[in-house]
């Protein structure tokens, strides 16, 4: 079986990485953990606005957060796992969404597993909803984990 467990170091994604540590899975069971790292779109009417190297050095910030994102999932799966199954990570730049779908496409994930920020109202219009979007367009099985308090 092949998992991607989508990160990205929020409370939510966190309880997605605990539902997966915390079942038993087949023999043979890879576990791919993925970040995507989006950059915020900031519109300036000045191209001069914005020092050259801030979006390289936004990209850098949020590449590293990613990267601890994943690292802090290995290591509860290692530890409530051990090496029960293979884990592997990776991760990319852009919207999360369509990286998700793309990368559980291409290796040929058969579960998807990502947390939900349960987001409402006024602020899940402004913020989009990641789990939702993979849930409707996935071509495999989605499962979407949400932590015990939904964040105001």
């Amino acid at each position: 079986m092949k998992i991607l467990l989508a990160v990205d170091g929020s409370e939510c994604s966190d309880a997605a990485v605990k539902s997966v540590a915390s079942r038993p899975w087949p023999t043979g069971t890879v576990v791919k953990v993925f970040a995507a790292v989006e950059l915020p779109f900031v519109p300036t009417t000045e191209t001069w606005a914005l020092p050259d190297s801030y979006y390289a050095e936004l990209e850098k910030s949020q590449s590293e957060k990613a990267k601890a994102a994943i690292d802090k999932a290995v290591k509860t799966l290692r530890e409530s796992q051990g090496l029960v199954f293979e884990i592997l990570t990776d991760m990319h730049v852009g919207q999360a969404q369509s990286l998700i779908i793309d990368e559980a496409e291409q290796w040929g994930a058969d579960l998807i597993v990502l947390g939900s920020h349960g987001y409402r109202g006024f602020k899940r219009f402004l913020l989009g909803s990641v789990s939702q979007a993979v849930a409707a367009h996935a071509k495999c099985s989605v499962e979407i984990v949400r932590s015990r308090e939904i964040p105001a």
